[in-house]
């Protein structure tokens, strides 16, 4: 039965839905490490690591603070996409959220006219 618990535990992280935790925990030095010898989706031109890490890190603290009031299925998508495409980053994700929130429909107001 400890064994079993032990098994739940470790696994647990593994099914869980993304969504349903905080801002995913990414490795931003080798995110930018990549992007800096990349060829397909460089960071800016003339970026130094350095750079890149403070940006990576500043999308995190925006992101931190729109992960909870963006719904499940807009983080999933944009998650999903980013591992997709192999560009999961903050700054990708910050984007993929802002740009969601700014598509979604708005309700309908109500123009006073009877």
């Amino acid at each position: 039965m400890k064994r079993a618990l032990v098994l739940f535990a470790v696994f647990l992280p593994l099914l869980t839905p993304p969504a349903f935790g905080g801002v995913p925990e990414l490795n931003v030095k080798a995110v930018c490490k990549a992007r800096s010898v990349a060829k397909v989706l460089p960071s800016t031109p003339g970026q130094s690591i350095a750079d890149c890490v403070r940006d990576e890190e500043a999308a995190k603290q925006q992101l931190s603070t729109l992960w909870e009031s963006t719904s499940a299925p807009i983080r999933n998508r944009c998650q999903s996409d980013a591992r997709a495409l192999g560009t999961t980053s903050y700054l990708d994700l910050l984007a993929c959220i802002q740009i969601a929130e700014d598509t979604k429909p708005s309700p309908k107001k109500e123009t006073g006219k009877q």
